[in-house]
C-alpha cells in the first residue's frame, strides 16, 4: 500500500513539472488553489480526476487525498490557505475559471515574499475576491466504483477513441451486465449519461495531448471524434476557444 504523506500547512508555493512528473497521494491541513501557469494539470482523487489547463484553477479541500500529475511542462502556483478561508463553501474538489486578474493575482501572491506585510494581505484579500466571483467548470471525470461499470470505462481509459457501445463494451470487459444496467449505473453512480461521460473522458486526454504539442488533427483521431471539424466544435463548447488556441495559451 503507498504511503499517503501529510503535510499540516498547504504551502503557497512555484515549482516546476515535467511532462507526466506526478506527486504521490498527500493531504494538507489547508485549503489549497493549484494553478497551471503554462501546461495542463490534473488532480485524483478516489472520487475521480479534474483536469485544469491554464485557463482554470483547482480548488483542493483541505484533508482531501490527492495526486497531482503535469501533462507538457507545468508551472505550478499553489496557495495555501487556512480553513476558515473558503469563499466558494466548497467541500469537494473543483475546476474555477481563471480570468486574466486572477492568474494574475495566483502568480503574484506566490512569488512574493511570504512576510506577512500588509501589502500581502491586501493582494491575498482581492484574489478571494475573484475566487468568489470565479464560475465552476465541468471538467471533473467521476471515477466509477462498481466493478462492472470500471471494467467498462477501463477499455476507454485505455483507449479513448474506442467507438464501440456498451453492449459490445461490457461484452469485451467481461463485465456480466447488460446495456440498461450500465446506462442506470452511469447515471446512478457518475451522475451522468454513457455519451456524457466518454465525451468528458475525451475531452481529458484531448488536453493532455494538446499540451504536449500533439496537432488538432491528431489530437481528433486519437480522441475518438470523426474529424477535426466535430472535435474543435465539442472542444469550443466545453472551453470557450478552439484547440489551436489553447495551445499557443498553455
Amino acid at each position: 500500500m503507498q504511503k499517503i504523506r501529510h503535510t499540516p500547512r498547504a504551502a503557497t508555493s512555484i515549482r516546476e513539472l515535467d511532462t507526466h512528473h506526478g506527486i504521490d497521494p498527500h493531504r494538507h491541513d489547508d485549503h489549497q488553489i493549484c494553478y497551471a501557469g503554462s501546461g495542463v494539470l490534473s488532480v485524483t482523487t478516489d472520487a475521480g480526476t479534474w483536469v485544469a489547463p491554464t485557463t482554470r484553477a483547482l480548488w483542493i479541500p483541505a484533508g482531501t487525498v490527492h495526486e497531482h500529475r503535469a501533462f507538457g511542462r507545468v508551472d505550478l502556483h499553489c496557495v495555501g490557505l487556512p480553513t476558515h478561508l473558503n469563499p466558494l463553501s466548497l467541500s469537494a474538489p473543483a475546476v474555477l475559471a481563471v480570468g486574466p486578474l486572477l492568474r494574475e493575482l495566483i502568480l503574484a501572491y506566490t512569488r512574493a515574499p511570504q512576510d506577512g506585510s500588509a501589502e500581502r494581505r491586501r493582494m491575498l484579500a482581492v484574489l478571494l475576491d475573484q475566487l468568489r466571483a470565479s464560475p465552476l467548470q465541468p471538467l471533473h471525470l467521476p471515477a466509477p466504483s462498481d466493478p462492472r461499470l470500471a471494467a467498462v470505462c477501463a477499455l476507454l481509459y485505455a483507449d479513448p477513441a474506442d467507438a464501440r457501445g456498451l453492449a459490445e463494451l461490457s461484452a469485451q470487459a467481461g463485465a456480466g451486465a447488460g446495456e440498461r444496467t450500465l446506462s442506470r449505473l452511469f447515471r446512478a453512480e457518475l451522475g451522468m449519461t454513457f455519451p456524457q461521460w466518454r465525451t468528458q473522458l475525451r475531452l481529458h486526454h484531448a488536453l493532455r495531448l494538446l499540451a504536449v504539442d500533439t496537432p488538432v488533427t491528431a489530437v481528433a483521431h486519437r480522441c475518438g471524434w470523426s474529424s477535426a471539424s466535430a472535435f474543435i466544435d465539442v472542444f469550443r463548447r466545453a472551453f470557450g476557444h478552439t484547440p489551436g488556441a489553447h495551445a499557443k495559451e498553455g
